[in-house]
């Protein structure tokens, strides 16, 4: 932890997103080198069945750090249980005007604006199609910032029929706020539009690949409770496999006096983490058993891990947390959700 620290200080030096890209590069690297994903993934085994999946352990990479799949087996080697890409699109696009991306150091909080920056499906794919990686594998899809709402469906479907045979789940990200206008798909009747087209899209998918792949959505943590209610109902109708709770706030909770408070874009990390648990908790009490939970938000130690199982999550995921803590955040969670008794509310 104290080499972490060190490390973290030079990078914190750097812009951010050249820190982003530095690190992953050099993650990368470090993946061939023998027995280095030994040594990092030791102790991490804990094996958790989800949607129909065995996942090695219950802690997994959150979508939005390796957009473009260029660290699969760099984070890999870090002893995750599963890894989510994207959020891709079908076209490359370059997301929104730098600078996009801010550090709140003091508060291990980050706040972005990236706005769905990445090489287009295909680029991912042809790096899926050349990886080694062969463990569980979520990919998250969204649409381009120049495609119109009402035509949303289509992105999602073009997105969505190209990933499917390389994914072990697929996240429907309408929840991002960095996009305008695309947080209006949650509403009822446009959620149950996109999602009804996937579902149906998917029977075929099944039937010409021979398996189904779980379908999983991406909610915001700025739903009022009513809100939550109503999407639980809509997606319990529907039965979809799966919500991760939740994106990040257009609130500020905690940071309102900052100096960076009032940028634009989604604020992550600890400022995030009762906020999300809350909407976890809402959501667990309508969908469960019959849709699992995927919490995420601000979730930095093992005690943080350990509350969203408490609170109904059968998987939990990390971003914030693993730049202000370090990489050795996998094994610390695994280490806590091993001893803690309520693991066994797993789905």
């Amino acid at each position: 932890m104290m080499l972490y620290k060190l490390l973290r200080s030079l990078l914190f030096r750097l812009p951010p997103e050249t820190a982003h890209a530095l690190t992953l590069s050099v993650l990368e690297h470090l993946a061939s080198v023998p027995l280095f994903d030994t040594l990092m993934s030791a102790h991490s085994r804990l094996p958790v069945k989800v949607m129909g999946l065995q996942f090695p352990n219950p802690v997994g990479l959150a979508a939005g750090l390796d957009k473009d799949g260029t660290c699969i087996e760099g984070m890999a080697a870090l002893g995750f249980g599963f890894l989510e890409l994207g959020t891709v699109t079908p076209r490359p696009q370059p997301g929104n005007p730098a600078p996009r991306l801010f550090r709140l150091p003091e508060h291990h909080a980050l706040i972005n604006r990236m706005g769905f920056n990445n090489l287009g499906v295909d680029q991912l794919i042809g790096r899926l199609e050349r990886r080694r990686y062969n463990g569980i594998l979520g990919i998250n899809i969204g649409k381009n910032k120049d495609t119109p709402l009402e035509r949303a469906h289509e992105d999602y479907e073009e997105a969505f029929r190209k990933v499917y045979p390389h994914a072990s789940y697929v996240v429907v990200n309408v929840s991002s706020p960095n996009t305008q206008g695309l947080r209006s798909l949650q509403s009822i009747d446009a959620l149950k539009k996109l999602l009804s087209t996937l579902l149906d899209v998917r029977v075929n998918l099944a039937r010409e690949y021979g398996s189904t792949v779980p379908l999983v959505v991406k909610l915001a943590p700025d739903l009022h409770d009513a809100d939550l209610e109503d999407t639980a109902r809509l997606l319990l109708e529907l039965e979809v496999d799966g919500i991760t709770a939740t994106n990040t706030t257009l609130s500020r909770p905690g940071v309102e006096h900052h100096p960076l408070a009032q940028e634009q874009g989604g604020l992550s990390g600890r400022p995030l983490r009762d906020q999300s648990l809350h909407v976890l908790k809402t959501l667990h009490a309508y969908v469960a058993p019959r849709i699992a939970l995927i919490g995420v938000g601000g979730i930095e130690s093992g005690a943080d891990a350990c509350a969203r199982v408490r609170a109904g999550a059968s998987l939990v995921q990390i971003y914030s947390g693993l730049i202000y803590q370090g990489p050795g955040l996998v094994k610390e969670i695994v280490r806590h959700l091993a001893a803690d008794s309520t693991l066994a509310t797993l789905v």
